[in-house]
């Protein structure tokens, strides 16, 4: 039975989202959920719930917040949710941990507690986009890490790939350096080195990929350095949240606008679930050894429902074993 330990303190809707998460995920055949947080709490919300066998609850007092310095906070509270989610998977008693708390405090400790996979070297941030034709693609990485070396984005495009097709089931995925330009000589000195070295590996390298160009779909892994990625991620939900605010105080001006909006509210609201982050549910650090999902800080229960979802695909797909074993031949993610 695949284990699943969600952190019941993570997040802006913690602890009613993830309870309410849990419950709904328990009823998914051969999955058990541990809700890491305070357990008189927890078992409060659960009600008759806490008699499902397939929820458990592990004890965590302390929360690590978003203003805290990430590996103090991670020293100081080792009984909080974070710190006692990571551990069990360290040690086995779960398969992968979801969670929406602290970004910062989520690296550190997947780090700290989970270790590197054997020759990668920097974990990548992953997050899952939608394209113009509605097929997804990945963007790595998106905050992990502001600094990279030519060989760091090497190994975030191997791992993409792997990510991309036994998780997602792209038939070789097709990998783009997101760039200034198209040409194999814009950028920075890294990305040209970058560059070079993806078209002499194994991947199906497509050559650079402008920022225009993103939804496209050039592209089913884009690559890129944390400081890029993480920008270019938040604009897009910035500029998504523009939009639809815009578009609806538009068909909102008057009786025909408001006509109009009626025929287009289906096409519309499919437009905005396409880029509701919820519907994705949550993003793996790739390159650690082990399974960590971390889902958006405003995440409801449906997000981190599907969160769980995307951690039982993770676990079920093996990609933590494939990246540690594509160190020879085509695939290696050598330095």
């Amino acid at each position: 039975m695949t284990v699943i330990a969600l952190d019941a303190l993570g997040g802006d809707h913690a602890p009613g989202a993830p309870v309410e998460a849990a419950i709904s995920a328990a009823k998914t055949a051969g999955t058990k959920i541990l809700l890491v947080g305070p357990t008189k709490q927890i078992a409060e919300l659960l009600g008759e719930a806490s008699d499902d066998s397939a929820i458990g609850i592990v004890d965590a007092q302390e929360m690590i917040t978003v203003g805290e310095q990430p590996v103090q906070a991670l020293k100081k509270k080792q009984n909080s949710s974070i710190a006692v989610g990571l551990s069990l998977v360290k040690s086995g008693q779960a398969d992968a941990f979801v969670s929406a708390g602290s970004t910062g405090a989520l690296l550190a400790g997947g780090l700290l507690v989970l270790g590197r996979i054997r020759r990668i070297n920097r974990p990548a941030l992953t997050a899952i986009l939608p394209s113009a034709n509605a097929r997804p693609f990945l963007l790595l990485d998106v905050g992990a890490n502001t600094s990279v070396k030519p060989a760091n984005l090497v190994q975030f495009a191997h791992m993409g790939s792997l990510y991309a097709e036994n998780v997602l089931q792209i038939s070789s995925p097709r990998v783009g350096l997101l760039n200034i330009g198209t040409e194999e000589t814009k950028g920075p000195e890294h990305y040209k080195q970058a560059y070079e070295l993806l078209s002499n590996t194994g991947i199906r390298f497509v050559g650079n990929v402008e920022a225009r160009d993103i939804f496209a779909h050039h592209a089913d892994v884009l690559v890129c350095d944390g400081f890029v990625g993480n920008v270019v991620l938040k604009t897009i939900e910035g500029v998504a949240g523009t939009m639809f605010g815009m578009l609806k105080a538009q068909v909102s001006l008057d009786t025909r606008s408001r006509l109009g909006g009626l025929l287009l509210k289906p096409y519309l609201k499919q437009m905005a679930k396409t880029f509701d982050y919820s519907e994705y549910g949550g993003v793996p650090l790739l390159g650690l050894n082990g399974a960590l999902i971390k889902c958006h800080g405003s995440s409801n229960a449906t997000a981190l429902r599907n969160g769980i979802e995307v951690a039982l695909r993770y676990v079920r797909s093996g990609v933590t074993r494939l990246i540690s074993d594509a160190g020879t031949g085509e695939r290696s993610v050598q330095e």
